[in-house]
């Protein structure tokens, strides 16, 4: 059995529900995007909740022991009881992306076990890309086109991991939508000018694919913004820490707003 606990067919049946989010979630965008805003102010449109409803569907069939918290359902204040294992729900991780027209918007589905992501997967529908990772398997990508509904094979599979940099030349990589002026500061403190922009959960998987180093991110973060992207992360060689360096845990329901992340700085090959 693997660190996850999923088996060969589980995972199949999670990809095909990636791809089948995918399709929804540009079928929709090409017949125009409205939005509504949640009470913490930020946007919700139908991809988001057509695109949750086909993952936590597929959940309930692949690993129906499981709990599930996702982004939609949290919303509304649906919170089961996790336990040690659960997964984390993004269905639509960049919507603000998705709404503007870019591309920069994924499909999230993370694993959790005893606090740690174990267990990723992302998929950019308007790229057509797929990335994976598990502890102790690794992680990889493949270029895959939900529309032409395809079939996974592992001749697709190309390796990731994340690169050793040169320390006199660090590539950051940084929110496009949430950069602070903290994050500025960081930068300039650890003599990095070198950045690249990104949106939603593909920053994790920069770091993964070995083409930049760091992503330090200051400002708030949910946990199912983050599970996915820092299982890969994990599975290519990287780490995610908190900004003090003492590790990035999930499963916070002890505060005021459960599953809130703090502040984190991913790295790749330091």
């Amino acid at each position: 059995m693997s660190e996850s606990g999923l088996d060969a067919a589980q995972k199949a049946h999670l990809r095909d529900a990636m791809l089948a989010a995918g399709r929804v979630i540009l079928e929709i965008r090409s017949h125009g995007t409205r939005h509504e805003t949640k009470a913490d102010g930020s946007p919700v449109t139908e991809a988001d909740q057509r695109a949750e409803a086909i993952l936590l569907a597929a959940l309930r069939q692949a690993a129906p022991d499981l709990p599930v918290i996702a982004e939609e359902e949290a919303a509304t204040g649906r919170l089961p009881d996790t336990g040690k294992a659960f997964f984390l729900v993004d269905p639509l991780d960049g919507t603000k992306e998705f709404i503007r027209g870019g591309t920069d918007f994924t499909v999230n589905i993370g694993l959790v076990r005893s606090n740690r992501p174990v267990f990723g997967m992302i998929y950019t529908p308007a790229r057509g890309r797929f990335h994976e990772g598990e502890t102790g398997l690794g992680a990889w990508m493949a270029d895959i086109d939900c529309q032409s509904r395809p079939v996974f094979g592992k001749t697709q599979r190309t390796p990731v991991q994340v690169r050793q940099p040169d320390p006199e030349g660090l590539i950051a990589v940084a929110s496009r939508s949430h950069r602070s002026e903290t994050t500025n500061a960081w930068l300039k403190e650890q003599g990095i000018t070198d950045t690249i922009s990104a949106g939603s959960s593909l920053k994790f998987c920069l770091l993964a694919e070995g083409k930049a180093d760091v992503y330090p991110r200051h400002g708030p973060t949910m946990e199912w913004d983050t599970a996915a992207g820092h299982a890969i992360l994990a599975a290519a060689g990287g780490r995610v820490e908190n900004l003090d360096g003492s590790p990035f845990l999930y499963g916070k329901r002890d505060q005021d707003k459960p599953f809130l992340n703090p502040g984190f700085i991913a790295h790749g090959g330091l």
